[in-house]
């Protein structure tokens, strides 16, 4: 299938295969740097900002290394038990079932924890014994250990713009991973993104770029974080589907990201400048 397997339901490890290859522009050395990890079997950490390519990389490389990729969406109320599994009450009997953890270590698939920092810390210690030689989860309900095979692999992304005291990682964690920084791709790079995936040309895709670039000058200066990649994306399909240009901008790039009236006014103004 084409999209990365959710938990938490019942999917088949077959429909975890990414078959058909995800569209992805390498930026730098981190498909080199994804695949020399795994050969050493070391765990990963993904850093940077919204929806500038994090989770398509871990998309492509599942296809690239021909590997189930099981993906959780961390957030505050994620448990360990979500992660390891629990005792199930199915009509008379009682039966287990893996988190998807402990699926993938079984497996031996690819395991992403999206945006970890959301998670409990309590629920991070579980993966500690998953990240060092050990490379083993202990199910303590089942009251067994069990050891990764070569196959497995752990990673895990955040987004460092929105660390603080209360939602960071603990150097315990951090120093158990290897790090790859991402952010937005370079201009050129990022046209071809845009175009492609939105299906606009790649004259009205420089002017979405360009668009973006100067909105991203407002980070710190208003703004918690610059438009995405992705938003930009968004804004092509609006366009592709026969809304103006201006409008779907403002809609799909400057709504979703501020609702200070000024600010607005002042990324409003930026558009028209750009697309007159």
């Amino acid at each position: 299938m084409d999209n990365k397997c959710q938990f938490f339901r019942e999917i088949p490890l077959e429909e975890c295969f990414i078959d058909k290859e995800p569209y992805y522009v390498p930026v730098g050395n981190e498909v080199e740097v994804f695949m020399a990890a795994y050969k050493n079997r070391l765990p990963v950490i993904l850093k940077g900002p919204t929806g500038c390519g994090k989770t398509r990389f871990m998309e492509y490389m599942a296809y690239r290394l021909k590997r189930p990729l099981i993906t959780v969406a961390c957030h505050e109320d994620l448990t360990a038990t979500d992660l390891v599994g629990r005792f199930l009450i199915k009509g008379e009997s009682i039966e287990w079932s893996d988190g998807p953890l402990t699926k993938a270590v079984k497996s031996g698939a690819i395991c992403y924890l999206d945006e970890v920092v959301e998670a409990r810390k309590d629920t991070i210690v579980v993966i500690h014994p998953l990240t060092d030689d050990r490379r083993i989860i202990p199910v303590d309900k089942l009251g067994v250990i069990m050891k990764a095979p070569d196959g497995f692999m752990l990673a895990v992304s955040y987004n460092p713009g929105y660390q603080s005291v209360v939602k960071n990682l603990k150097q315990s964690t951090r120093q158990r991973f290897i790090s790859i920084d991402f952010d937005y791709p370079p201009a050129d790079l990022e046209v071809q993104i845009v175009a492609h995936e939105s299906g606009i040309g790649q004259e009205m895709a420089k002017y979405l770029v360009e668009i973006g670039a100067r909105i991203r000058n407002f980070k710190h200066h208003g703004l918690e974080e610059g438009v995405s990649t992705r938003l930009l994306i968004y804004a092509g399909k609006l366009i592709r589907e026969g809304i103006e240009p201006a409008k779907a901008c403002q809609i799909a790039m400057v709504r979703p990201i501020t609702d200070n009236p000024d600010l607005q006014v002042s990324l409003d103004e930026i558009i028209s400048a750009i697309m007159e």
